[in-house]
């Protein structure tokens, strides 16, 4: 898994505006839709030139911007649609945590994505922000990925209700869209376990001690993510009767996020019996270590139960004494030999009776 690196963002003063994650070499590039009920314009290769050209403030407009290594850019964007260097600066610092916050006419909106590593047992980690004005909704990823495929392709084939909805309900798409990676990494893990304890049964190697660990961090991870995306969700859920969200988000829309809100207590539940199982591969990988050690030692202490009388025979007969009339008998090596060897046979049938091997 990615490490955040919290100390390094901690670092930075509040406005400051520092690309702090680990997507250092991707271009920053946009993308614009404007779309309506009945048409929607496509902008591929949008640049800041555009801004005034291309927007159209009487339709809804989705700004998506991939890779958030340009600076410049991120600050023009900024100072265009008049949004604070305070949302900028943790648009642009990887560390925060999920959050919803409102300023003025600006619904603000961060959430972070995690999808199982293809080359190992950790977790791809990527911030995702959103910003949402009045038909207007800008969106910002470390990268370009293929997220919001299938929601382009609705707004391109006017498929769904998209295009009849305002902008509010294209923030939920994108956010559900995000939410999804979360229940493909759950199912990667959950399959994980399995495997995991699948091994635990076979063996105590601590190879597999070290998986269950790695895996137990990644389901910390999901829990941290969540429980912030949870908290904002509620807010947004408390606020369906009031007027605090300045309107940004319809009151029909609120039942969408409403849905978001229900889906992250699902996961939460979901990741609490994820790690009851994980918990029980450990138990069962603690059991299976102490059973070989038990067969181990009983191994042990019939091999030493079988020889301390063989001992102590021999340490009688090692004796240096003078007056010890069996050292003089002409076969008292082999009668010594052979009552040896018969206590032995005698102590192994007894143990197999009392069936300890």
């Amino acid at each position: 898994m990615r490490k955040i690196k919290y100390k390094e963002g901690r670092k930075l003063q509040p406005t400051s505006l520092e690309y702090t994650g680990s997507h250092k070499d991707h271009e920053t590039e946009m993308q614009l839709f404007v779309y309506d009920d009945g048409d929607v314009v496509e902008y591929e290769k949008f640049t800041v030139l555009a801004l005034n050209s291309c927007f159209d403030y009487t339709r809804n407009n989705w700004l998506n911007i991939h890779g958030l290594n340009d600076i410049g850019l991120i600050k023009t964007i900024g100072q265009y649609f008049k949004v604070d260097d305070f949302l900028l600066a943790d648009i642009l610092n990887t560390t925060k945590r999920t959050k919803l916050e409102e300023q003025k006419d600006v619904l603000f909106f961060n959430i972070k994505s995690l999808l199982p590593s293809e080359y190992s047992d950790g977790l791809k980690v990527e911030q995702l922000s959103f910003i949402l004005k009045d038909g207007i909704l800008i969106s910002f990823q470390e990268k370009r990925s293929d997220f919001f495929t299938h929601i382009r392709e609705r707004l391109r084939t006017h498929a769904g209700i998209v295009r009849t909805k305002k902008v509010d309900y294209l923030l939920y798409l994108l956010l559900d869209a995000v939410m999804e990676n979360f229940y493909i990494t759950i199912e990667d893990e959950e399959n994980n376990i399995e495997e995991l304890i699948d091994l635990t049964k076979k063996g105590a190697d601590p190879v597999i001690l070290e998986k269950i660990e790695n895996h137990r961090d990644n389901f910390n991870f999901l829990k941290r993510s969540i429980v912030p995306l949870r908290d904002s969700l509620y807010y947004l859920k408390t606020i369906k009767d009031d007027d605090e969200a300045n309107g940004l988000i319809q009151k029909e829309t609120f039942n969408f996020f409403v849905r978001l809100h229900q889906k992250s207590l699902e996961l939460l539940e979901q990741i609490e019996s994820d790690m009851s199982s994980l918990e029980s591969a450990s138990n069962f990988y603690f059991s299976e270590q102490s059973r070989k050690m038990n067969e181990i030692m009983k191994t042990l202490t019939i091999i030493s139960a079988i020889f301390i009388p063989l001992t102590f025979i021999v340490g009688v007969y090692g004796m240096n004494f003078e007056n010890m009339p069996e050292l003089k008998t002409e076969n008292g090596y082999f009668i010594v030999m052979g009552t040896m060897f018969l206590l032995v046979i005698a102590l192994i049938i007894y143990f197999k009776k009392r069936r300890w091997f």
